[in-house]
């Protein structure tokens, strides 16, 4: 079988797609990807089909001239291409809104696949704060989701309708219910984020979809690592950091007498200075640098928290937007780091924070949920997507 697996995201809404291939792959299935331009490096040992969808986020955001109705047109257009041959679609994360028409249209099965229980809609939790006006203080999360379901449907009920009437197909009353379905997957784990029920929806939790990474660290990182202890390492992905960031990272692993590792993501980060007690890369092979890394500072995406729940380390979450405050409370709750806000980051804040986490208490606690972490997610989501 042929499986399309679609996203309109970062990096780390490509990854898990990329987990998901991998395992199909290995089972004797083919895969295609469908995804911003940008990440075809991360498919190179795959040998799978990569189509490019919309522009390279790593520019920025960038207006589409003619608004939502052009965005999902360019939607269509790209994916109805990409499906020739295809037996399965699945769209993954935010901003699928063609992906199941584009199944309707070829007469297959469509999922959908969400990275975080906030993604889904439930009367236990709030939608993420991404979307739609501001709540006000005491609303509650059934009311939330209504207002959220409403913004989906202003912004992009009439594209997507266009789109579908120039289709043949009949008109979508309700743009999120459309996109989510009533039985979605939760691409989660569930220790990390347990699914908490409700909606009336019947989601299956398939477990975080992980894949090894086999590349080898860079003679400069070995280096680091090699010179003396752990390091904290500073990473927050896609955010948009200002540069004077890694000057207080820096300042907050000195003040606790740490060397650090600070992973610029999409933020123009440099180093403060020449000292050797810091390392600024671009990219590298997170798996195996959280191996050797005393404690993480992050976003709090669902693959960066996972993986340094896997990997044992203590972690110090700084969430900006979407499903980043649900992990940075989850990892709080389960014991093994602390949230810090992102709006009062200092040097000072950031190595209270770190102390608390590098006590022997914080680590044991790690150490034991990397045992809890399930590894099997891919594989899981491929039985369920294979069966209908």
């Amino acid at each position: 079988m042929r499986v399309l697996l679609s996203t309109v995201g970062s990096r780390g809404d490509v990854q898990p797609m990329i987990a998901l291939a991998s395992h199909l792959r290995a089972t004797g299935h083919d895969a295609c990807i469908c995804a911003p331009p940008g990440f075809e490096d991360l498919t190179a040992d795959l040998g799978v089909e990569y189509f490019r969808i919309g522009h390279d986020l790593r520019l920025g955001p960038r207006k589409v001239e003619g608004g939502p109705a052009a965005t999902v047109a360019g939607q269509f257009a790209v994916m109805r291409e990409a499906a020739a041959g295809c037996d399965v679609i699945v769209g993954c994360a935010a901003m699928q809104i063609a992906t199941r028409s584009i199944a309707e249209i070829a007469g297959v099965p469509y999922f959908y696949a969400a990275y975080a229980p906030v993604a889904i809609p439930s009367e236990h939790h709030s939608p993420p704060p991404v979307h739609g006006p501001p709540r006000p203080p005491g609303t509650s999360a059934r009311v939330q989701w209504d207002i959220d379901a409403q913004w989906w449907n202003d912004v992009w009920g009439e594209g997507l309708n266009a789109a579908r009437a120039a289709a043949g197909l009949d008109p979508v009353a309700d743009v999120r219910s459309h996109v989510i379905t009533d039985r979605p997957l939760l691409a989660a784990d569930p220790t990390l984020a347990p699914w908490p029920g409700g909606a009336n929806l019947s989601v299956t939790q398939t477990g975080s979809w992980l894949r090894p990474d086999p590349r080898p660290l860079a003679d400069t990182v070995t280096r680091f690592l090699d010179a003396g202890e752990p390091p904290i390492l500073f990473g927050f992905g896609s955010m948009p950091v200002s540069p004077g960031a890694g000057a207080k990272m820096l300042a907050a692993a000195r003040m606790l007498g740490r060397r650090a590792i600070i992973l610029r993501g999409w933020a123009p980060i440099t180093a403060p200075d020449e000292s050797p007690d810091c390392l600024v890369i671009s990219e590298t092979n997170l798996q195996a640098v959280f191996q050797r890394t005393a404690a993480v500072v992050h976003h709090g995406g669902a693959g960066t928290t996972t993986q340094a729940m896997q990997a044992g380390i203590p972690q110090v979450v700084v969430p900006h937007n979407f499903d980043q405050p649900y992990h940075a409370g989850r990892v709080e709750a389960l014991g093994i780091g602390v949230a810090h806000s992102a709006s009062t980051l200092t040097p000072e804040s950031v190595a209270g924070s770190l102390a608390n986490v590098l006590a022997p208490q914080m680590k044991s606690r790690a150490l034991a949920a990397a045992d809890t972490v399930r590894t099997d997610g891919a594989a899981v989501a491929t039985d369920v997507i294979l069966s209908r």
